[in-house]
C-alpha cells in the first residue's frame, strides 16, 4: 500500500496513525538502529490525545479547540521529524515494516528504459590529416530521451580492398549500416577517428542510438566523405 500524504487529515485518523506508528516503532527500533520513539517523540501524541477529548466534550469551549489544536501541531511536528530522520530512507526499514508503520512507501524498482526509437544523424569534421571527427551527435528527428541516456553506437567502415593489413576494407560501397564492419560505442556528442595510410580513401559512416541493455533504435542515414 502506497501512501501520497502519510499524515491523516482528521484528528480522530490522526491520533490512530500516531499510536500505531508509535506502537510498531516500539516493537521494532533496536533492530532498525534508531531512537526510542517515545523519548523521541516523548508524550505529545499523549497530551494531543487527552485536548482531543476535551475538545471533544459537549460543554468544550474555544480554549479547549484552541488547545487541542495547538497539541496537535506539536505532535505531528514530532512524529514527521522523527519519520523523515529515521524511517523514510532507513534502508533497515523495508517496505513491508513502512506498509505497517502506514507511511510512504518508495518503490525500489528500476524503471525499465526502452529501445530508442529515434534515428541518428550527425556532421563530419576534417580537423588534420588522416583524420575524421563525427560532431554535433543529434537526434534526426524530435528530441531523445535525456532520463533515459542513451548513447550512440557509430558503425563505419573504409573502401578499399581487403587485405592482411586491414580485412575489413569494404569491396563495395554500403547500402545500410548493417554494410559497416566496424562499431564504437560513445556516450559523447562527438568522436574521433584517425585512418592512418587511407588518405583519400572514401570512409562511411551510420549512427544508432543504444540504451544500456544494447538494445538499438532505428539506423540512421549513411554519411560519407574523403579521408583527408
Amino acid at each position: 500500500m502506497s501512501y501520497k500524504s502519510y499524515v491523516p487529515g482528521s484528528d480522530a485518523q490522526f491520533l490512530d496513525w500516531a499510536e500505531n506508528l508509535t506502537e510498531t516503532a516500539l516493537q521494532s527500533f533496536e533492530a532498525w538502529k534508531i531512537p526510542d520513539p517515545e523519548q523521541a517523540i516523548g508524550t505529545r501524541v499523549t497530551i494531543f490525545k487527552d485536548k482531543l477529548v476535551a475538545a471533544s466534550q459537549p460543554n468544550r469551549g474555544k480554549v479547549d479547540v484552541l488547545a487541542k489544536n495547538e497539541a496537535r501541531k506539536d505532535a505531528e511536528k514530532a512524529l514527521r521529524t522523527y519519520v523523515q530522520a529515521y524511517l523514510a530512507k532507513n534502508p533497515l526499514v523495508t517496505n513491508v515494516d513502512r506498509g505497517q508503520l502506514r507511511i510512504t512507501i518508495y518503490d525500489t524498482t528500476p524503471t525499465a528504459v526502452p529501445p530508442p526509437t529515434i534515428p541518428a544523424e550527425a556532421d563530419l569534421l576534417f580537423p588534420a590529416t588522416a583524420i575524421v571527427k563525427v560532431a554535433n551527435i543529434r537526434p534526426l528527428t524530435g528530441s531523445a530521451d535525456k532520463k533515459a541516456e542513451y548513447g550512440v553506437r557509430i558503425y563505419y567502415g573504409v573502401m578499399g580492398t581487403p587485405d592482411e593489413t586491414d580485412r575489413f576494407r569494404m569491396a563495395q560501397k554500403p547500402q545500410t549500416g548493417i554494410d559497416l564492419p566496424h562499431s564504437v560505442f560513445t556516450r559523447r556528442r562527438s568522436h574521433r577517428f584517425q585512418f592512418t595510410r587511407s588518405s583519400g580513401k572514401e570512409v562511411f559512416f551510420c549512427l544508432r542510438y543504444e540504451n544500456s541493455k544494447g538494445e538499438a533504435g532505428p539506423w540512421g542515414n549513411l554519411i560519407s566523405a574523403f579521408i583527408p
